[in-house]
């Protein structure tokens, strides 16, 4: 058992990593501790069950990942999830157009960016990005760096969130795995590109070959997520 020390019964994270011995507690702690990060909203009962849905769909389906790009990464949360999984994942990196988002992502993940930069994330618009994907990055010393990577898979979570959603889309190169999740929850005002039902979702992303495709209900809206090579 982990020898771990906590100041009160509110360290939830510290608790956690105990009991589970799940390394992603240790970067969750270390998020608020260090970037007094709101984890509020990145892990209510529907964001954790809508990134498990997406992780055990993907080992179902037994695919090798490769090089992923979590576009819209937020904190990255899924990202860590994926490295704890069964998929098969040479490394990730996420972009977020709020540059507070990469420093909170780069801490809860910091085993795997320790690890000759498994994870990275980065402050990217991701209707700027291009493929290859030429970027910026920085450094834990803050000193920035330029990298240059090839997807080969491309998920994106929040695709209610991104105008001229199909802007974005079409620059995706043709048989890259996408992996995109939405939502009809229509009340957020960010919520730009929400989808009426899985049907209509269905339609706004054309595939060369659907790997699956599905909808969860959850407390306030449905969740829909579609796989497959574009």
């Amino acid at each position: 058992m982990k020898n771990i020390e906590w100041q009160d019964d509110r360290d939830i994270y510290g608790r956690m990593l105990l009991l589970t011995d799940s390394y992603l507690f240790t970067g969750l702690r270390n998020a608020v501790d260090n970037y007094n990060a709101d984890l509020t909203d990145a892990l209510t009962w529907g964001q954790l069950k809508s990134k498990r849905w997406l992780i055990s769909t993907l080992e179902e389906l037994d695919v090798d990942l490769g090089i992923v790009f979590l576009c819209a990464g937020w904190y990255a949360i899924l990202a860590g999830m994926m490295f704890e999984s069964k998929l098969k994942v040479d490394k990730i990196r996420s972009f977020d157009i709020d540059e507070s988002c990469a420093n909170i992502a780069d801490t809860v993940n910091r085993k795997y960016v320790a690890n000759d930069w498994k994870f990275k994330a980065s402050t990217l618009d991701i209707h700027k990005m291009t493929y290859p994907a030429t970027y910026t990055t920085k450094k834990f010393s803050g000193e920035q760096q330029i990298l240059t990577d090839y997807p080969n898979t491309i998920i994106n979570t929040s695709c209610e969130h991104i105008l001229n959603f199909s802007n974005w889309y079409n620059k995706i190169p043709s048989q890259t795995l996408c992996i995109f999740q939405s939502n009809n929850y229509f009340e957020i005002e960010n919520h730009v590109n929400c989808s009426t039902s899985l049907g209509k979702f269905d339609e706004s992303i054309q595939m060369a070959n659907t790997l699956f495709q599905g909808e969860i209900e959850l407390y306030k809206y449905s969740r829909y997520m579609k796989i497959g090579y574009k």
